[in-house]
């Protein structure tokens, strides 16, 4: 499932980059995208935290599951962070944020304009004139923003001969609404955990609450299968 640089030929009029994880959110989005009759390509940034190595399989079972001839293969770039996070949870695995935690206990320092970079110069070698990201108007993270996309788009375009635009298609949206653009996909394939327990989600970290109470709010049955209830 994955595309080297050198076997791509995209331009900027007919495709669209979306930065993936594998969660919710971003699956959505591709799945959307794919309805408004664009062509997608997912990117996939591997950087070592401990869920990654169920995130990305699960990321290539739902893209596999809702492929389209607009479905381009996913594209997957490393970016290890052992030495710029050592110690941290996110690594180790250890004091990873309860289901009781709030939404700010998971900020990763830095992560967004990480992930950003990687993808947005891979989008400007290959003339690929969006990327999309899938942050919610409800984030709390000011690094998912719309002030901070616009100023990271300016100093990344700095000298490029080719611009890449840096979009929020969710910008304005909140979990319930994104959740409903969801209907008919397989859902039940994202992963969202940061604490995974023998492939399956773990069901008592802060992302699994998070996921639960989406499906609530949508009204839609929830096919995942936890570890812990």
């Amino acid at each position: 499932m994955v595309v080297h640089a050198s076997n791509a030929g995209y331009t900027s009029d007919n495709t669209i980059g979306v930065l993936a994880s594998g969660g919710l959110d971003s699956c959505i989005l591709i799945g959307d995208l794919l309805r408004q009759g664009r062509r997608v390509l997912p990117f996939y940034i591997r950087t070592g935290l401990v869920w990654q190595a169920e995130e990305l399989p699960a990321l290539a079972r739902f893209l596999a599951a809702i492929a389209t001839n607009q479905l381009a293969k996913l594209v997957v770039l490393d970016l290890p962070l052992v030495d710029l996070y050592e110690g941290h949870w996110s690594l180790t695995g250890h004091g990873t944020p309860s289901a009781d935690s709030p939404d700010e206990a998971v900020f990763l320092p830095g992560r967004n304009a990480l992930l950003i970079v990687k993808a947005a110069v891979w989008c400007q070698l290959h003339a690929v004139g969006e990327l999309a990201l899938a942050p919610l108007g409800t984030s709390p993270f000011d690094d998912a923003s719309a002030a901070f996309l616009h100023d990271f788009q300016a100093a990344i375009n700095r000298g490029c001969a080719h611009q890449v635009r840096l979009t929020l298609p969710f910008g304005a949206m909140n979990k319930q609404q994104v959740m409903i653009l969801g209907h008919g996909l397989p859902l039940e394939l994202t992963f969202s955990c940061i604490s995974p327990i023998d492939h399956l989600h773990c069901g008592r970290c802060n992302k699994c609450a998070e996921r639960q109470a989406a499906f609530r709010g949508a009204n839609i049955q929830e096919k995942t299968v936890y570890a812990n209830v």
